[in-house]
């Protein structure tokens, strides 16, 4: 990595410094007018609207998950300006390489709300999706992505290809040896690759503070030679910015990059969490004051381009998702017993036990409608 080739971003937000790249405040203020990105109204606009989307399939897919109808899900709420800043800069002939957090990112490639309501319901179709190019399955293996994003990068350099691939970890991935191996190898051959930590402070209940001694997780690109950046992950500009700035260095064939999204995580870790085992009220009400559409809302209204009936459009958005999810629930593409089926020539008394349970919860389940 050659630092007199770095963008400036990349240079004046070192993260050895421990510096955070921010453009706007908590009450939507422009703070850093020279890093402002440079897009119109419509286009802010539109990046409200896919954050409000988000947003709102989020909320409803816990609500299904509560009702008994979905199974385990991992929400995404407060981290919409990460995933809406990222979709709006992969074009579409790049890589997407998911974890398991970036409905809006997935949004944006064009996989439908019923795609990925399909792989919460367990159904084999979940994880193909047919409509998009170069989009992975849903990871949920910690780190594993890291490992085929770094490969993927490898094969477009090798083919000179003009595409950039995107992939996504957690800060307690970043304890895997899978994010090592993976951008040590970004590293060695400078792979058009733009690594994303989602730094949502826990790690299922672990804070980041017990994961790593590091001064933040940007830092770790130094040890492979590629350039880092902490970025505020509530700031969608901010974001968008790091990302589009990362995605042309990348794309010019310099190598990889490394973003910290730092944000908090403001649901559970999955529906099967209870955050308020190992976290308070307060710290939750604090970090609820960084909320992204907040933000970008407040930034819109003292620009006088706030058009938008939110009200009308969250029922628009409402019916839309819940119509793509009684369709993805209604998808009977294979008989359940097929999941116990297929396992052995004679079940063990276990799996029989499950079966069993199985079956009497979708009793329970038919009786509930």
């Amino acid at each position: 990595m050659i630092q007199n080739d770095l963008p400036a971003i990349f240079r004046d937000f070192n993260p050895i410094e421990d510096k955070m790249l921010q453009v706007i405040d908590n009450e939507g203020n422009v703070v850093n007018k020279k890093l402002m990105p440079v897009l119109d109204d419509e286009t802010v606009i539109e990046a409200y609207k896919q954050m409000l989307y988000e947003r709102i399939a989020d909320e409803m897919a816990v609500s299904y998950q509560r009702q008994g109808r979905m199974y385990t899900y991992t929400p995404n709420i407060g981290q919409e300006a990460i995933h809406i800043a990222a979709g709006m800069n992969i074009r579409e002939e790049d890589w997407l390489v998911p974890a398991f957090r970036e409905m809006g990112t997935l949004l944006a490639k064009g996989v439908t709300m019923k795609e990925m309501f399909l792989f919460y319901l367990g159904n084999e179709h979940g994880g193909s999706f047919k409509n998009v190019r170069h989009v992975l399955p849903i990871a949920i293996s910690i780190g594993t992505q890291f490992h085929h994003a770094t490969g993927i990068g490898y094969s477009v350099k090798y083919q000179k290809k003009d595409e950039v691939v995107y992939t996504f970890i957690g800060d307690g991935g970043t304890s895997e040896g899978d994010f090592s191996e993976g951008l040590n190898f970004a590293g060695v051959w400078q792979v058009p690759v733009v690594f994303t930590i989602q730094n949502n402070q826990y790690a299922i209940s672990v804070p980041v503070k017990l994961q790593t001694n590091s001064i933040n997780l940007a830092v770790k690109s130094v040890a492979f030679g590629i350039p880092g950046i902490k970025v505020d992950g509530n700031d969608f500009f901010a974001m968008y910015l790091a990302y589009k700035t990362a995605s042309e260095y990348a794309r010019a064939g310099k190598g990889a990059v490394l973003i910290e999204a730092f944000t908090y995580r403001r649901g559970a870790h999955t529906t099967s969490d209870d955050p308020s085992k190992y976290r308070g009220k307060d710290e939750e009400t604090r970090w609820g004051l960084t909320d992204p559409l907040i933000r970008l809302q407040r930034y819109m209204q003292s620009k006088g381009i706030w058009n938008i009936d939110e009200e009308k459009l969250i029922e628009e958005y409402k019916s839309e998702i819940d119509a793509q999810f009684v369709e993805a629930e209604n998808n009977k593409s294979y008989p359940w017993e097929d999941i116990f089926g297929h396992m052995y020539t004679d079940m063990p008394d276990e799996l029989k036990r499950q079966k069993m349970e199985y079956e009497q919860f979708l009793s329970w389940k038919e009786n509930r409608r």
